[in-house]
């Protein structure tokens, strides 16, 4: 989790401020039996709970030179990839376009 501040709350939820990638739902799998690779009958789906694909995120410290400060963002690792690509500068352009408060 980012933490933003006590002024807007503490904690916020596992966002990135970048890509805006979210927690996903989906199933965890347990297995029982021997593979037909190792001469067995088959693997059998035995159980199927569910659980949360959380995002990659990471707080990074970016130098924008155009206002001479820094910013700490919380970004994903692909985001930060991306961020590399494109700048900066560009990057926090784009995030104040899509409505993000930097």
């Amino acid at each position: 989790m980012c933490y933003i501040g006590p002024d807007l709350g503490g904690f916020m939820g596992k966002r990135c401020q970048f890509s805006e990638k979210t927690p996903r739902r989906g199933r965890s799998y347990a297995l029982r039996g021997i593979s037909k690779k190792k001469k067995g009958i088959g693997l059998n789906i035995t159980g199927k709970t569910k659980r949360r694909f959380e995002p990659n995120l990471q707080r990074k410290r970016f130098w924008i030179s155009s206002e001479e400060r820094w910013v700490t963002l919380c970004l994903s690792a692909s985001a930060m990839r991306t961020v590399d690509k494109i700048g900066v500068d560009a990057a926090v352009r784009t995030m104040r376009m899509q409505g993000e408060k930097i």
